[in-house]
């Protein structure tokens, strides 16, 4: 009887946690180790070492490898929140928190999901907890910076097109049509 008690407390301690790894890029998928097992093992190394609180990694993979962190449309971010949203997870655990998205308005929403359905989310390498206001603060500056660094990549994206295109020179994509050589004519 005694027993019973005990291994009940134990399964009410539980906290089942989710990994979820992304990868923006292919590059470098198909090797033996990559970055997607790099952010997994140092998840699974922090929920071991919380093993007395009650956490446990989830073997589930939710792995987003080639898939950019600013947008929703990833196939591991949707097997994620459709198993937080079936009740099948406690807490998710990211390798850093702009893995989870470089959006803040989809960050918002992530967050709004995991709230309705009592799932925490921890960063292993920013630690802190979602559920503390000041978890909430670092958590909302953090994003900002991380979305702050996302324009800055595409305003330099934008600049470094709008110079090639001065100097007339191809900057890769479809071309429509052959550009115009007045030279040839005049």
């Amino acid at each position: 009887m005694k027993r019973r008690r005990e291994s009940e407390r134990t399964e009410l301690r539980r906290i089942r946690c989710a990994v979820y790894t992304p990868k923006s890029t292919e590059e470098n998928l198909d090797t033996e180790f990559n970055s997607l097992d790099a952010q997994r093992e140092a998840a699974e190394a922090y929920i071991a070492s919380q093993r007395e609180q009650g956490w446990v990694a989830l073997h589930v993979r939710y792995d987003d490898g080639g898939f950019s962190g600013g947008s929703m449309e990833r196939p591991g971010l949707r097997r994620l929140l459709e198993d937080v949203g079936a009740g099948r997870v406690d807490c998710v655990v990211v390798y850093k928190v702009d893995r989870l998205s470089r959006s803040l308005l989809d960050f918002a929403k992530i967050i709004e999901a995991f709230d309705r359905k009592g799932v925490s989310f921890v960063s292993v390498t920013q630690q802190f907890n979602t559920t503390t206001s000041m978890g909430r603060l670092t958590l909302n500056i953090l994003l900002s910076f991380a979305q702050f660094e996302r324009e800055i990549i595409a305003e330099r994206i934008r600049d470094k097109v709008a110079a090639t295109k001065r100097k007339g020179k191809y900057c890769g994509g479809l071309r429509t049509k052959e550009p115009h050589n007045w030279s040839r004519h005049h």
